[in-house]
């Protein structure tokens, strides 16, 4: 074998090396991104689990609606940073609106948000009984200043027990920091929970009167 042939063979054995040292690379960045994926994954229903289990051991036993709903608000904007949160529940004739002090709505042209939700939206949002969007809000009714609206990220996440509407949450801030899946998710998740114990409240509240 003469020096050329040689030397064609060893570089065809350095390219065969370096497409199996490539495909080799691909398949340890695959199984590291699969992993970091995991990962993350995991993180995430750990961090659902723990909101979900502090969020029922802080209302269990409680049986004052007010106090119920104020607490409710504390923690849901405690997990999602910078929100405004609203209380709409449902009543024979109308609705009752809970919002407590201490937050700050976003100002809409001397309105707030939870301020344009007229009862003919309120029922149409109860009735539909799904996390509604702004769009969802537009299409079912919402008036408002769409130049303001722009500027904020909204949804509502439906309260209520097989076969009952009990009313809905309001969680609004600035579209700067739009709500993402996960918090929404994560609030959703103690929906069940909480209608149950808003429903006790409410028949309690009516024993008394």
């Amino acid at each position: 074998m003469d020096y050329k042939q040689r030397h064609r063979r060893l570089r065809q054995l350095i390219s065969k090396l370096n497409k199996e040292r490539k495909k080799q690379a691909q398949k340890i960045d695959i199984l590291c991104n699969d992993f970091v994926t995991a990962q993350r994954n995991f993180i995430k229903k750990l961090n659902a689990l723990s909101f979900t289990a502090n969020f029922y051991e802080s209302i269990v036993g409680m049986a004052d609606l007010n106090n119920l709903i104020f607490i409710a608000s504390k923690l849901i904007k405690d997990e999602i940073s910078d929100a405004n949160v609203a209380f709409f529940l449902r009543q024979e004739d109308n609705h009752e609106l809970h919002m407590f002090d201490s937050d700050q709505p976003i100002t809409l042209e001397k309105q707030h948000l939870e301020n344009c939700f007229t009862g003919e939206l309120v029922d149409n949002i109860c009735k539909s009984n799904k996390i509604c969007t702004l769009d969802d809000m537009f299409a079912m009714g919402l008036q408002g200043n769409l130049v303001k609206l722009n500027k904020i990220s909204a949804v509502t996440i439906p309260l209520g027990r097989p076969g009952q509407s009990l009313g809905f949450i309001l969680i609004y801030r600035s579209s700067e920091k739009i709500l993402t899946p996960d918090e929404l998710n994560n609030i959703a998740a103690i929906t069940s929970g909480l209608s149950r114990a808003i429903a006790s409240c409410q028949v309690l509240s009516h024993l008394v009167d």
